[in-house]
């Protein structure tokens, strides 16, 4: 008797089912996309195409917001790799209805929309807290940092940008000097590209100067306003200002400001620490609330935590007024990285409360912490304080371990702070949007 195997003929006609609704299982994420897409009011999109059908005909954008959030949501973000995933992938031929768009078109939409795109977030928001699933009370805010599109050889000084610049202009004279001498007063070729295209390197670096003599403007006018302070005071009182007079050199932080260094790449980013190594990177701030929601994010190219707190908070409050919902934020959790005394103190003014463990160090007399530290000491080392703020862990470090180790999520592709936003922005809408569909299958 023959071996018995299920038939493998790929020359027959119908090898797969005629009905694309056959070919996925009800449960299946992309349909849930489909669904939820078909919800969400995309008017913004539609109303970028012309109204009276003239011109090549566009894919359709319920279509392709659809591809774009299933994408997103399995961490596949590169739009070559989208494109690949329409042919190779049924899931994505079931969304894109058959259909193959390439990955310029991708590209294109994804960056012609993308404030279209980061408005969804506020209505997947929504439907989360009509899901029951958004429990505002405790907000949760951390950061983690995102490796940029960028290199950590591509920073320059202030010092160097100037000698590069001097490199670019005299390789240009070089140029225009042996073309004199080839053509004579005949036209003859263009400069290079990359010292011509007013989009590229030399473009680049112009802007970074500017950006750099604009911060030497910043630190010269702080300091004369400082001299002049107190000036005034000595003429008016006739005694010096108490403390210690501004000294010929700029001050320590005067001068980390004017030592920063600029990313030719993406100027937006910044050197951040990540795992104890320098990174050129985006820092991401992110407010969550219980039940691992996102309720904010916030792109910055600065490393440190300290001056994020209240900014975050603020931004959380103002994402869930545009998603509708009027439940106020009542308790606030951070790590130490986050201890700034006068936002904490700003949050508490608010009516919060404001769990961050101070970064100040305990003294012998606990009198001499600043009194928003002592009273915050005294709250953590409650049984209340211990417990409240243990939950800080269990509701925002969850969300980062999906984005990196699940998703694959550890950089950004696109360049530049509003890009970066706006490819975070679909980050979090897709983290929302796969919890939704986690909680629709459990009380299915």
């Amino acid at each position: 008797m023959a071996q018995n195997f299920l038939s493998c003929d790929r020359d027959q006609v119908m090898l797969l089912p005629p009905d694309m609704s056959e070919w996925l299982p009800s449960e299946h994420l992309a349909r849930f996309v489909i669904e939820l897409v078909d919800q969400l009011d995309l008017s913004e999109i539609y109303g970028y195409y012309r109204q009276d059908g003239h011109g090549r005909p566009a894919h359709d954008p319920a279509m392709m917001t659809a591809l774009v959030l299933y994408s997103y949501a399995l961490g596949v973000r590169s739009s070559r790799v989208i494109e690949r995933r329409c042919v190779e992938d049924v899931a994505c031929r079931v969304i894109s209805a058959n259909r193959q768009p390439d990955h310029a078109t991708i590209a294109r939409f994804r960056a012609r929309h993308q404030a279209a795109l980061s408005w969804l977030f506020f209505e997947v928001l929504a439907m989360c807290r009509e899901a029951g699933m958004a429990q505002v009370g405790t907000v949760a805010v951390d950061s983690t940092k995102l490796a940029a599109n960028a290199s950590l050889e591509a920073n320059r000084t202030a010092d160097q940008l100037r000698a590069e610049a001097e490199r670019i202009l005299e390789e240009a004279a070089e140029v225009d000097a042996r073309e004199d001498e080839l053509y004579g007063e005949r036209r003859g070729d263009e400069l290079p590209e990359a010292l011509a295209d007013p989009r590229t390197r030399a473009a680049r670096i112009r802007e970074l100067l500017e950006r750099v003599h604009e911060r030497e403007r910043e630190v010269e006018s702080a300091r004369a306003q400082m001299h002049a302070r107190r000036e005034e005071h000595e003429q008016r009182t006739g005694r010096r200002l108490v403390g210690r007079p501004p000294a010929a050199a700029p001050a320590y932080k005067q001068r980390r400001t004017l030592a920063k260094k600029h990313n030719l790449t993406d100027p937006d980013s910044g050197i951040v620490r990540h795992r104890g190594m320098l990174m050129q990177g985006y820092n991401i701030q992110t407010a969550v609330a219980e039940g691992q929601i996102i309720l904010a994010t916030q792109v910055t190219g600065v490393a440190s935590d300290a001056a994020q707190l209240a900014a975050t908070v603020e931004l959380a409050s103002e994402n869930l007024a545009r998603a509708g919902i009027t439940e106020p934020i009542s308790e606030v959790l951070a790590d130490a990285g986050y201890w700034n005394t006068e936002q904490v103190g700003q949050l508490q003014d608010q009516g919060l409360r404001v769990l961050v463990p101070p970064r100040e160090r305990v003294a012998a007399s606990p009198e001499r912490l600043h009194p928003t530290a002592r009273q915050m000491t005294a709250a953590l080392a409650t049984d209340a304080g211990k417990d409240a703020y243990r939950r800080r862990q269990q509701i925002v470090e969850p969300v980062f371990a999906g984005w990196k180790h699940i998703r694959g999520i550890t950089r950004v592709l696109r360049r530049g702070k509003t890009a970066v936003q706006a490819e975070v922005d679909l980050i979090a809408t897709t983290h929302n949007l796969l919890k939704l569909y986690r909680h629709r299958l459990a009380i299915a």
